[in-house]
């Protein structure tokens, strides 16, 4: 039986589980890691993993944590909290254009992991060999986009919810204001972004929605021949699936799709 498993941050992997350990979502797991053991919850179990999987072969579950393991554990928590004020004034002293996001121990202590933002290309040899000199550790510093910066610090977006990156979006695809044209959003930069400063996320995994509805729906400023006169398209509820149409600046009146079948179609605009 094949787990996912979470770690700090959304890093998330599957894991082989040879012993079959009797798990259940939430529980904590202790596994093979790269030159040593990693520790991390249980996301997913499930015939639906064999779908997730890439072809690279699985690493194994290797216990069921101890007390002394989940102490362990948070105590690491602590430590990372201590580099990342370590590494952040290192990074000030020598004037180093990047950004320090967060810090990951290794569960056993092994490697740390600094994650960090840039504009640019960063030579950080030096810091590696001054962190690696005070931790007395494998030292990894990995560049990170401002995406994944979200995703690892996490937040609430302006719908109210957790960010889509934290909780069930796996990859990032990239989003222009294409999207937005096709849902008929104003091309604001400051409501199209998220919290990382790029197009939301939503943008695109609800493209297929709109694209549907939009095929079905007529678009702004078509024009309709009804019963109450020649009418223009005005608003467009893909949701409800009710059109509006405005006959004059004081009348308007809103239309269900079935009734609109019933219209005479006179133009509408051409696709972008």
């Amino acid at each position: 039986m094949m787990v996912e498993i979470v770690f700090k941050g959304e890093r998330k992997d599957i894991y082989a589980n040879p012993q079959e350990f009797p798990f259940q979502v939430g529980d904590y797991a202790i596994v093979e890691a790269e030159k040593g053991e990693d520790l991390g919850i249980v996301n997913q179990l499930g015939s639906v993993l064999e779908r997730k999987k890439s072809d690279a072969v699985l690493r194994n579950i290797l216990r069921k944590p101890t007390p002394r393991d989940l102490d362990r554990y948070r105590q690491n928590r602590v430590k990372e909290f201590e580099a990342y004020q370590i590494c952040r004034k290192r990074i000030a002293e020598t004037g180093l254009e990047m950004k320090l996001v967060d810090v990951e121990y290794q569960f056993d202590n092994n490697k740390v992991t600094f994650y960090f933002t840039a504009e640019k290309r960063v030579d950080f040899r030096e810091l590696v060999k001054y962190l690696a000199g005070l931790f007395k550790v494998r030292i990894e510093l990995r560049q990170i986009g401002v995406r994944d910066e979200a995703k690892r610090v996490g937040g609430y977006g302006t719908c109210g919810r957790k960010l889509c990156c934290t909780t069930f979006l796996k990859e990032f695809e990239p989003i222009t204001t294409q999207c937005a044209k096709e849902q008929n959003l104003p091309l604001n930069p400051q409501k199209l972004s998220g919290l990382c400063g790029r197009l939301l996320c939503c943008l695109m995994y609800e493209r297929d929605f709109y694209r549907r509805q939009m095929s079905r729906l007529p678009r702004v400023d078509s024009r309709f021949q009804t019963p109450l006169g020649e009418g223009r398209v005005t608003h467009v509820d893909v949701f409800n699936e009710r059109i509006t149409l405005s006959f004059s600046p004081e009348k308007q009146e809103s239309f269900d799709l079935a009734e609109m079948e019933n219209f005479t179609l006179i133009s509408a605009p051409e696709a972008e």
